[in-house]
């Protein structure tokens, strides 16, 4: 039984009246509080921010107060990062999670808090909870597709207006410059954003791409509320390729996260992820190159031994035909005996005549050909010669030196000219000159 657990002495009870209140020291009393309040446990108190203090330390500092009652509450320095997603603003209303502590030497308490959240995030979050049960039974967060080792193209969907897509775009240019990168500007943070990123998706998964990254940088559960919402998981499990997303930071999870195929910690991690490195890539064909090169090397050592072989087993055999019985060599000098020469002469001239008919014929066939082709050259320079046109009553006016006239407006009064005419030529002096249509 604690302290403040004890019955008080009624007011009948003599020995109580004359041995008066039990007398604590001050030291004792704050024990005794401080063990009663830490009993309490983890606590929840819902309250308006007010008073907010932050300490050159890097703790915080802020009042938690209602109609009529206020607490002071604190975050130490290093349970800031998970404490708060948000900033603290005066007359937030939030729910404060901690247990309570005393301060002894000024004998006040406070809340020391380990997670705060924005009032009404514990309805969402009770929402959120049902919709990943209802997916998880529907087998949405089973599927694994394999992301493609060198796609053509990748899909990426974030706002053009956040890091997500310098950080990116900065990964592709360090792996992989000037990749192929298609992408779909959407809202990602906003009572719209939900829809326009579903849209996006659909979008960019009907162009044509292998793989679809969906990235956002970091920030606070409210921010990064529109992954949770149901038309973004939808439109995640309808695409036709493997998605990644890449959205928030490392200790971020969002429904899109457990739809995706693949869940990158950042953008920067996602670039990395779908994007190939250019040099490792080059180093391993390099590296296989070099493979191939040998085993190309030992298949030629390995023929070029088998042909050695072949070549002597070869001269074995031509040496064992040469060295047939006597009787087939006789054999063979009597079919040469019965081969006339004046037969064998015959034959070549015969054969020797038939050649010099076909080589005339070859000989005779490319000029025959040239000459063929100098006829209609010459029919197609004939027609087009200018000679022909002066045939048909033409003339080539010039200048004594050469020049041709071809407008009026060349010539001058008391100039002379020579008119060229199919059959002579005409020496006149220019009377005047008038421009086509005056």
């Amino acid at each position: 039984m604690s302290l403040f657990d004890a019955p008080a002495p009624g007011p009948l009870d003599p020995s109580a009246e004359s041995a008066g209140p039990r007398v604590l020291g001050v030291r004792e009393l704050t024990r005794a509080i401080k063990s009663n309040l830490e009993g309490l446990g983890r606590l929840a108190v819902e309250g308006e921010i007010t008073q907010v203090k932050r300490a050159a330390a890097g703790h915080v500092y802020f009042d938690l107060k209602d109609i009529d009652a206020k607490i002071s509450c604190a975050i130490w320095r290093s349970a800031l990062p998970t404490a708060v997603r948000f900033d603290l603003k005066e007359g937030a209303k939030v729910i404060a999670h901690g247990r309570l502590d005393v301060y002894a030497p000024r004998g006040t308490y406070s809340l020391i808090v380990q997670r705060l959240e924005q009032r009404g995030i514990g309805d969402l979050l009770a929402k959120l909870e049902a919709l990943k049960a209802e997916l998880k039974v529907r087998g949405w967060f089973e599927r694994r597709r394999p992301l493609p080792t060198l796609p053509r193209v990748i899909g990426l969907v974030t706002s053009r207006d956040t890091a997500a897509l310098q950080d990116f775009l900065r990964t592709r240019s360090l792996r992989w410059p000037l990749y192929p990168v298609r992408f779909v500007h959407t809202s990602v943070q906003g009572p719209v954003a939900a829809a326009e990123i579903a849209a996006a998706i659909r979008r960019i998964d009907a162009s044509g791409v292998d793989l679809i990254v969906l990235a956002r940088g970091g920030g606070s559960l409210e921010d990064l509320w529109c992954f949770n919402e149901l038309a973004v998981a939808e439109a995640l499990w309808n695409t036709s390729v493997p998605v990644v997303t890449g959205v928030g930071h490392e200790t971020d999870t969002t429904l899109a996260d457990l739809v995706a195929d693949h869940r990158a910690h950042t953008p920067t991690d996602a670039a990395q992820t779908v994007i190939p490195e250019k040099r490792a890539l080059e180093a391993e064909l390099e590296r296989l190159g070099g493979y191939l090169g040998t085993a190309l090397e030992g298949t030629l050592e390995a023929r070029a031994t088998r042909l050695e072989h072949a070549t002597r087993a070869l001269r074995f055999r031509a040496g064992a035909l040469l060295d047939r019985p006597a009787a087939r060599m006789a054999a063979l000098a009597t079919r040469v005996e019965r081969q006339h020469p004046r037969a064998r002469l015959e034959a070549l001239s015969a054969r020797l005549a038939r050649v010099g008919v076909r080589l005339r014929v070859a000989a005779e066939a490319p000029r025959s050909r040239a000459e063929k082709r100098m006829e209609r050259a010459s029919a197609t320079l004939e027609a087009t010669s200018p000679f022909r046109v002066l045939e048909r009553g033409y003339s080539i006016t010039r200048r004594p030196d050469g020049t041709l006239v071809r407008r009026a407006s060349e010539v001058t009064p008391g100039e002379g000219i020579e008119s060229v005419l199919h059959e002579g030529l005409l020496v006149s002096r220019v009377e005047a000159a008038r421009e086509k249509g005056s």
